[in-house]
């Protein structure tokens, strides 16, 4: 399933894509048909110019949403939460689980819609996925901060295209979830979408203002997907650390301005982000792939399976041993 889209005043994605795929929409929002899957797509209206898109489904096929750079400029801020969840049984085949986490980690994505962007989800894989989209003057109002730098000085008042990548920590995935189980019959339904809605927007901000205040550089689409190409070779062998002068030919790009943007959309260096991406496979390799930890250790590269432990306990506050039998 291929779904192209630009987001202009008046877009609607909901009505777009039920014209798309001939599925009918009520209220603004949609069920999936049981030829394609299970689970349903809607759209609110948290206030005038902040509305939240809910994607809740598993698809028959792989889905492929491509977002267009509008020809005018817009002062919408595109924010998605994208998370999804392994497909049923694919745990038990602990190679495949392994690529499936590394292709589909769950990430917020903050961008100007004026930024194209696409977003890839499989087949048979349960797909919470939410949208934001905010004017900047509502954001502003929100956040209600005097004096801003830094990420937030570009989201809200910057004139050039902007990119940020955050990880998804497991709150923001509860209240996605807890957003996807709304009883819309029950009359206070919009109340706790508000509420949640601001919950996830205060969640995300309060990491950005972590950022620091280093000045930021306009990125374009062609330095995006190279930082991403980047991203992909650094979680293709966790076992080897990355090569900087490596990476850079291999993306095209200088190794300054690599290091630069990759910090600045990622939010840390090439190398602490592989080291926490290397600790975040330990943990699922021993809790979801049945790996013991010497068996986790060296298959993440680690000779002395000490420093390994010192590491992981660093990272998670407790033993690998001892993180295996946690629930």
């Amino acid at each position: 399933m291929f779904f192209e889209f630009t987001v202009q005043p008046g877009f609607n994605f909901v009505k777009s894509f039920g014209e798309k795929f001939n599925i009918p929409v009520f209220k603004n929002s949609l069920k999936i048909p049981d030829d394609l899957g299970e689970g349903y797509i809607k759209m609110i209206d948290i206030e005038p110019g902040f509305k939240l898109v809910l994607h809740h489904y598993t698809l028959k096929q792989d889905l492929h949403l491509k977002r267009h750079s509008p020809e005018e400029s817009t002062e919408v801020i595109s924010i998605v939460f994208n998370s999804n969840e392994t497909p049923t049984g694919l745990a038990a085949d602990r190679e495949n689980a392994i690529q499936f986490l590394k292709n589909n980690g769950s990430s917020i994505q903050i961008a100007s819609t004026a930024l194209g962007t696409e977003t890839f989800f499989p087949a048979y894989s349960e797909v919470y996925f939410g949208v934001i989209g905010i004017r900047r003057q509502v954001l502003l109002s929100l956040l209600r901060i005097d004096q801003v730098s830094g990420p937030l000085e570009t989201i809200l008042f910057g004139n050039t295209m902007f990119f940020y990548h955050e990880k998804m920590n497991p709150e923001v995935q509860r209240i996605l979830k807890q957003i996807s189980e709304i009883n819309d019959q029950n009359k206070l339904s919009d109340l706790y979408y508000g509420i949640k809605a601001h919950e996830l927007i205060y969640l995300l901000f309060d990491k950005l203002l972590d950022r620091g205040i280093e000045k930021q550089s306009p990125v374009n689409k062609a330095d995006i997907d190279k930082l991403y190409v980047i991203r992909t070779a650094v979680l293709a062998d966790l076992s080897q650390p990355p090569q900087l002068n490596a990476l850079a030919k291999f993306a095209g790009m200088s190794e300054t301005k690599m290091k630069q943007l990759f910090k600045q959309t990622f939010g840390d260096t090439i190398y602490n982000y592989y080291q926490n991406e290397r600790m975040q496979e330990a943990g699922f390799l021993l809790k979801h792939a049945g790996y013991s930890v010497s068996e986790t250790g060296y298959r993440l590269g680690f000779s002395n399976l000490s420093h390994f432990a010192r590491l992981f306990e660093k990272h998670y506050g407790i033993t690998p041993k001892k993180y295996t039998v946690v629930g």
